[in-house]
């Protein structure tokens, strides 16, 4: 079941197995990635393994060999279902979405935009049979340490955020360079219209129309919160010593009239 006719190759191919490929339907349609899988820039199929399961009642899991709560996913219908995707449209970039996987960030979302062409597996109650693993030798990721009830909620990040990356699909392609992660530090906090919100007012300096102080300021700003929020990435990726000169400057170049300014958060749920 494809998301978007076949005109000309897309520039970004991607395939989910899952057992419920209903879950992606609103998802798949809507905003940015729904017009680019309309342009088809952007191709999006999925396939079900119950499909290619035996029998009337189309099982495709069992109880786990030594016991155990749950079921496994079996590995027939996943793996017939798995070569007749690549059977039918070609090889891909496999990668099977667990908890036990590397964590999904945006070095891999870049690295996958550029492979064109891939395969999620999403696994469903406790598991599947490692000996897919063995045989298809997929990457496996994760994007948190959580659990979820299956891999479609991690595929549909995935596809977000790789998505994304691919030339064509925003509206601003300097998005994408101008962003948490995109250098190793978190987003500067940004406003827009009205100036005053509930006694809450933009700081001044993005009122100024000084564009080189504007850039300084975010730079500060983007450093400093990452720094609160993220010390992981400082450790990762150690000031250089114009940010710590930076980060060293006075008071903050910006206060907010009436208080301190709040940053706000951007929507990328626990990617960012």
């Amino acid at each position: 079941m494809s998301s978007s006719p076949a005109t000309s190759p897309p520039l970004l191919d991607i395939e989910i197995v899952t057992l419920f490929p209903e879950i992606f339907d609103s998802f798949l349609t809507v905003s940015l990635l729904g017009k680019a899988i309309e342009k088809g820039i952007v191709r999006v199929s999925r396939t079900n393994p119950r499909e290619f399961a035996p029998g009337h009642q189309r099982k495709v899991d069992d109880a786990p060999y030594g016991g155990g709560p749950g079921m496994i996913m079996m590995p027939g219908p996943l793996a017939t279902a798995i070569e007749s995707v690549e059977g039918e449209r070609g090889p891909a970039h496999r990668i099977l979405l667990a908890p036990s996987g590397r964590p999904f960030d945006q070095y891999l979302a870049e690295t996958l935009a550029r492979r064109g062409r891939l395969l999620l597996i999403c696994g469903r109650y406790e598991g599947i049979d490692e000996r897919i693993v063995d045989l298809f030798l997929p990457e496996v990721v994760s994007v948190g340490d959580c659990v979820l009830s299956g891999g479609e909620m991690a595929a549909a990040v995935i596809i977000e955020a790789t998505a994304r990356l691919v030339p064509g699909v925003l509206g601003c392609e300097e998005s994408t360079r101008d962003e948490s992660f995109a250098a190793g530090r978190l987003e500067y906090p940004q406003w827009t219209r009205p100036a005053s919100f509930r006694g809450r007012e933009v700081p001044e300096i993005l009122l100024s129309g000084n564009h080189a102080q504007v850039a300084a300021w975010r730079q500060r700003e983007s450093l400093r919160r990452t720094v609160a929020r993220r010390p992981d990435l400082i450790r990762e990726y150690p000031l250089a010593d114009a940010e710590k000169a930076l980060l060293a400057e006075g008071a903050r170049p910006a206060e907010v009239r009436g208080g301190p300014a709040r940053p706000g958060r951007k929507a990328h749920g626990d990617i960012d």
